[in-house]
């Protein structure tokens, strides 16, 4: 049975341990922190990634922590006016074969963990982190914190995006800052007047700014991030800080009034500098040898296009999919040496629709944020256009991987 070494224990890691471990392998994952206490608020699941983690068996469990938004709307912050609309539920399901759904980040990861901890196969090591590695034809070995080096047959770095590993393997420096910041907070929607509330996502457009609200853990929370411009100070690495209200109110406040009753509304925010790598430029950014660099340590994505955590589950399923199809997982010495062509057939698989997921995401980001008459012709786009501008068979369709 081959031995599969995962470093880093967020949704990308979690996901590359269970992916590997249900097709055969035997995993061990190092996780720098002490305990498994995942932070942030929502995160959007389109069907590529919901027919994945249905394919993993998760649906009962998953169904207690979704919601599913009815559509997902797009609004000008100023006036308030709709722009344009996607029908999301049953209409989505019947065209991709998954639902669009909603979900806390804790709850997904502390899921991902209950399913692990359960698995005969998966031991999850925390306070020990992969410092480094190092490759024989043979093997790949994690140096880690407290002085072990284990072997593996394949070395998953999901060590995020400020990934030691990468630095190690590529050189290739740090993310640079994007210039914008995120305030994020969840709120209790019944909190909430009845008019704030809400069973959708919401997309508001202002002018070097935007606001997505949606609901989360059934429908009983509201996850709201709204992104503007500006910098911080200091290491950005861990950069997670709570936010003065008054400063978020001061900068969106040419806002429409339901906007500005939803940000007042809110009580406590946090504070996230937002980080980015160019494009992906090849599959050399996605493998070294028997080491898989998957989720934001191969490809971090800024938020605007909600795919960043689909991503990685994408990428999880492909690694393991790909290493079981070569027998890695179930035959013998004679596989495990065609391990760093199988991880090197995973990074050429994924490196193109990555990239175009990133620069999608750029791009939204953009349009997102656009002053003057370049926003008015946007919004007049979105309004003529409708749903063959919104909708994204190219992203919920694809790609088709066996789990």
């Amino acid at each position: 049975m081959a031995n599969v070494v995962i470093a880093g224990g967020g949704i990308g890691g979690l996901s590359a341990a269970l992916a590997c471990a249900r097709a055969g392998a035997t995993v061990k994952l190092y996780e720098r922190a002490a305990v498994f206490s995942e932070v942030g608020a929502g995160i959007q699941l389109g069907p590529n990634a919901m027919r994945i983690l249905y394919g993993w068996d998760l649906k009962d469990a998953l169904s207690e922590l979704l919601a599913f938004p009815s559509r997902v709307q797009f609004r000008n912050a100023v006036s308030g006016g709709v722009v344009g609309e996607l029908p999301l539920g049953a209409a989505m399901e019947r065209a991709y074969g998954a639902p669009y759904a909603t979900i806390h980040r804790a709850d997904l990861h502390g899921l991902l963990v209950k399913v692990l901890r359960q698995h005969g196969d998966v031991a999850l090591n925390l306070g020990n982190a992969v410092n480094s590695v190092s490759q024989t034809e043979a093997k790949v070995t994690a140096h880690l914190t407290d002085g072990q080096h284990p072997q593996a047959d394949v070395l998953v770095a999901a060590d995020g995006a400020w990934s030691a590993l990468r630095q190690q393997l590529l050189h290739d420096g740090k993310p640079l800052p994007t210039g914008h910041l995120a305030y994020r907070a969840m709120i209790e929607q019944r909190t909430l007047p009845k008019v704030l509330q809400t069973q959708q996502v919401t997309a508001w457009f202002g002018p070097k700014m935007h606001l997505v609200q949606y609901p989360v853990r059934g429908g009983s929370w509201m996850n709201v991030v709204c992104i503007v411009h500006g910098k911080v100070q200091g290491d950005m690495s861990d950069w997670d800080h709570s936010a003065n209200a008054a400063d978020l109110q001061r900068i969106t406040q040419g806002s429409c009034e339901h906007l500005h009753d939803l940000i007042h509304a809110v009580g406590v925010w946090r504070l996230w500098p937002l980080s980015i790598r160019p494009p992906m430029r090849g599959a050399h950014e996605h493998f070294m040898g028997r080491v898989a660099l998957l989720g934001d340590a191969a490809h971090p994505m800024v938020p605007y296009l909600a795919q960043g955590a689909a991503m990685a589950i994408e990428d999880a399923a492909t690694l393991a999919q790909v290493l079981s199809a070569g027998g890695v997982f179930s035959a013998g010495d004679a596989a495990l040496a065609q391990a760093p062509a199988l991880v090197k057939a995973y990074a050429n698989q994924r490196w193109q629709r990555n990239a175009q997921v990133q620069q999608r995401a750029i791009k939204n980001g953009e349009i997102y944020h656009l002053t003057g008459p370049l926003r008015l012709g946007r919004d007049l786009a979105m309004r003529v256009l409708g749903k063959s501008l919104l909708d994204q068979p190219w992203l919920y369709g694809g790609p088709k991987i066996a789990v």
